[in-house]
């Protein structure tokens, strides 16, 4: 590995500025902190001057996508309207770059633009949320997953705004170690590190509300229902479908199933007990539905790879 990684970052118009931001202070914090340059970054975009984020703020950049500088990581950033773009350039440079085995990742909707270029069929990917649907839809070969971000194949991904920096702090663990990661989460006051096996949480609503309402009120009962699970049969009993459809439901709109989401919320809300507040490994698996510590143990360490009482103990 270099002395010191260069990542270039690939601006489409209309990026999300967090993502950027969220990217870019990790590395810098990194080096901050190491008193020493590990990690520096250039920007490029389709103009190689500017790049306008979706929020109008304008980012001056170093080159264009014709001329794409030798780099450690290239990674694609784009946002909103990402459809709507000629990214033939860009796509292009990306072609290029692979040839020479540079590593290529993308963030928030960049995944959109990899997976049109044939990067990612058969590999697992993260996208944000408000993509899913259509991605899915028009990417049949790409195994979409819910979680923030994806870091173990080829082109590594993640789904956007603050997921970004779990991605960054991932890959600072993986070149320098945990305990640097740590220390740049804590600058940023950080404590809620996600791994890529956290998935995407947004409000019910905006998610699913619009498109399903039997999914979104079958969400909401597994939500109020985490200390007493219930079985997928008695939740679409209770919606009056059949358990078939509600497996239909899951597996179209979340590529999951009603039981598997329903132990990823459970999950999910362990770890940020276990994380959040003072209550013991026991109250943690009862207040999340779990019949014994020992099995919620080995249901959160196959998941997260590390057992509650680790978890706890990293954060401390």
């Amino acid at each position: 590995m270099a002395e010191t990684q260069h990542f270039v970052f690939a601006l489409v118009e209309d990026f999300t500025h967090m993502a950027l931001s969220c990217a870019v202070d990790p590395l810098r914090i990194a080096n901050l902190i190491a008193r020493r340059p590990l990690y520096r970054w250039s920007f490029a975009s389709e103009n190689g001057e500017t790049a306008r984020a979706s929020n109008d703020s304008v980012t001056m950049v170093h080159h264009d996508f014709s001329s794409l500088p030798e780099c450690d990581r290239l990674f694609v950033l784009s946002g909103i309207h990402m459809k709507e773009k000629d990214t033939t350039r860009l796509v292009s440079a990306l072609r290029r770059e692979r040839a020479v085995g540079t590593p290529i990742g993308a963030l928030c909707s960049g995944a959109y633009i990899l997976a049109s270029a044939g990067f990612l069929e058969g590999m697992q990917a993260a996208i944000h949320w408000e993509f899913h649907d259509s991605f899915m839809e028009t990417f049949p070969e790409v195994n979409l997953v819910r979680n923030v971000f994806v870091a173990d194949e080829k082109h590594v991904t993640a789904s956007g705004g603050t997921a970004t920096a779990d991605l960054m702090l991932h890959l600072i663990e993986r070149d320098h170690g945990y305990d640097l990661s740590v220390a740049v989460a804590d600058q940023m006051v950080y404590n809620a590190v996600r791994n890529a096996t956290a998935a995407q949480r947004v409000s019910l609503q905006s998610r699913n509300g619009m498109r399903n309402t039997h999914l979104a009120k079958a969400i909401q009962v597994m939500h109020d229902n985490l200390e007493t699970p219930i079985s997928p049969a008695v939740i679409a009993r209770d919606l009056g479908i059949s358990t078939r459809q509600l497996e239909r439901l899951f597996g179209k709109y979340l590529n999951s199933s009603p039981k598997k989401y329903f132990m990823e919320m459970r999950l999910e809300r362990a770890r940020h007990l276990l994380l959040q507040s003072e209550a013991s490994i026991t109250e943690v698996a009862m207040a999340c539905g779990f019949e014994s510590p020992g099995h919620f143990s080995r249901v959160y360490r196959a998941t997260f790879g590390v057992t509650p009482m680790l978890q706890r103990d990293r954060m401390n």
